[in-house]
């Protein structure tokens, strides 16, 4: 069972809660608990959340945290969850000092989950719904059999970052059909009539059997012509949820494992401005209001950790961080709009200072209204790219390594930016729910940087057929060749289209 805080460390949260609400942070009540390592293992395997559904990819994640604690490649030292109240948990064998910087660190990132528009429309009773949504899935695991309701969640898993990551911000088209008008009835489909000299004539020109299969073409060729969907779906998983041929116990599980993928879109919009904002919140309250004298050897050295960068690597915590402080000493010089950007005296750049003193207002600002690709377009420049030294750098296959490919400010910020445009992920949308008028279903893959992983979109197709039933395809390019990838059930076919 989860230890209870300690009276040392309720006092040590009262503190921090009131150190960081003299700076001004808002956060929700939080509620900490001290595990062992074993136990923040087997709760960081849960994501944060052991209330989950049984499945046998928590337990893979558990044994890979246990081995790199163990053979000390890595250690949490925190976890923290968006909810109200916010959940958070402590290892127990950290010092006193670590203690100290992780409840800083994680009340940071509790005011950044209340704050930051990305996390408004979030469930704030996450534990709640997962649990259950556990419940549920037991409830199917008894009914149907834990080998079947398993596998077909393995399935609904691989697919569920092919969902709309903008879909709480954006009204789009509907993928559902459902008030869709039905062909037009009669007074409405316009039938060609046969011209009649005479009036009564017209009931044996045109007789009523003969309407009718004029009708029933119209009808017909009217829904061969219907285009489904109307517009290209980027909600793969809904689509596939509202429209495969799902039975209810199915439905409902795809149902609540999408939304746990959306749950945690916001997370992966904000990895650099929230572990940024922990940061400089953890360093700030630390620096200035928690840490003793005797602590700063042991502060420095945690926060080195923390902060460092790994040749090849992009670390969030270093990047959101120095963007901040970036941020904050430019608004309080005021280098910033018009007469900043129009002046070319380099001499009179590096001693620009206005003493606006904004710097604290802005960076509060960018934390409520910005994501992380707004925070890197906007605020990632080039003085800052030449600061911090930032490079692109990509895998030679002749060299078969990891190489420098350039130091130019606008191929470093747009291969940046690609990595994070929609979430790092391939975008993919459902073009033709009733591909060639056989009920199979076409993909699409926009290019927008990010290759399709071959090996890993034919293991992806496998089990969209498995839940659509019907052949699937998927357009898209690699190294300008332009191909359809096919599933029928039984093999992949590969054909090469021309643009």
């Amino acid at each position: 069972m989860p230890k209870q805080l300690p009276g040392e460390l309720l006092k040590l949260q009262l503190r921090v809660e009131e150190a960081a609400r003299s700076y001004g942070l808002s956060f929700f009540q939080t509620c900490y608990e001290v595990l062992d390592y074993d136990e923040i293992n087997m709760v960081a395997s849960y994501m944060g959340f052991p209330v989950r559904y049984p499945h046998w990819k928590w337990g893979m994640e558990y044994e890979r945290l246990s081995k790199n604690y163990e053979y000390g490649m890595g250690k949490i030292y925190e976890l923290v969850i968006n909810n109200d109240p916010c959940y958070a948990y402590l290892l127990e064998s950290n010092s006193y000092v670590d203690q100290k910087l992780v409840m800083c660190h994680v009340t940071g990132h509790n005011d950044f989950f209340k704050n930051n528009f990305a996390f408004a429309h979030t469930n704030r009773k996450m534990m709640d719904e997962m649990a259950n949504h556990a419940t549920r899935i037991r409830r199917y695991m008894d009914w149907y059999g834990v080998d079947k309701v398993e596998s077909f969640i393995d399935r609904v898993l691989s697919i569920d970052n092919l969902i709309d990551c903008h879909a709480a911000f954006i009204k789009r088209g509907k993928i559902v059909d459902e008030e869709e008008e039905e062909p037009k009835g009669e007074g409405q489909v316009q039938v060609s009539r046969l011209p009649a000299d005479k009036e009564y004539m017209d009931r044996y020109v045109n007789p009523d059997d003969f309407i009718e299969l004029q009708k029933q073409k119209l009808k017909a060729k009217a829904e061969k012509a219907r285009k489904f969907p109307k517009e290209p779906a980027r909600d793969v998983m809904k689509f596939l949820m509202m429209h495969a041929p799902l039975v209810r116990w199915q439905r409902d599980v795809m149902d609540m494992l999408w939304k746990e993928a959306h749950y945690f879109v916001p997370q992966a919009m904000t990895k650099i401005m929230n572990e940024g904002w922990a940061s400089y919140w953890h360093a700030k309250l630390m620096t200035e209001k928690v840490m003793e004298s005797s602590e700063v050897i042991d502060f420095a050295d945690r926060h080195s950790g923390v902060v460092s960068m790994q040749p090849g690597q992009l670390n969030p915590y270093k990047l959101g961080i120095e963007l901040y402080r970036d941020i904050e000493d430019r608004w309080n010089k005021g280098r910033f709009g018009s007469d900043w950007d129009n002046c070319t005296s380099m001499a009179e750049r590096r001693n620009w200072d206005k003493q606006l003193g904004r710097g604290r207002e802005k960076i509060f600002q960018v934390r409520k209204l910005y994501s992380d690709v707004m925070f890197i377009d906007e605020f990632f420049t080039l003085e800052f790219c030449k600061q911090q030294g930032f490079f692109a750098y990509g895998y030679d296959k002749k060299r078969q390594e990891f190489i420098i490919e350039s130091k130019d400010f606008r191929e470093v910020k747009n291969k940046l930016l690609q990595s994070l445009t929609n979430l790092g992920q391939p975008n993919i949308r459902v073009t033709d729910g009733n591909f060639e008028n056989r009920a199979e279903l076409l993909l699409e893959h926009k290019h927008e940087g990010v290759d399709l992983d071959m090996q890993y979109s034919k293991e992806t197709l496998k089990n969209i057929y498995a839940i659509w039933t019907r052949p699937v395809h998927i357009l898209s390019s690699l190294e300008d060749r332009c191909f359809c990838l096919s599933f029928d059930g039984e093999s992949f076919k590969e054909k090469l289209i021309s643009k």
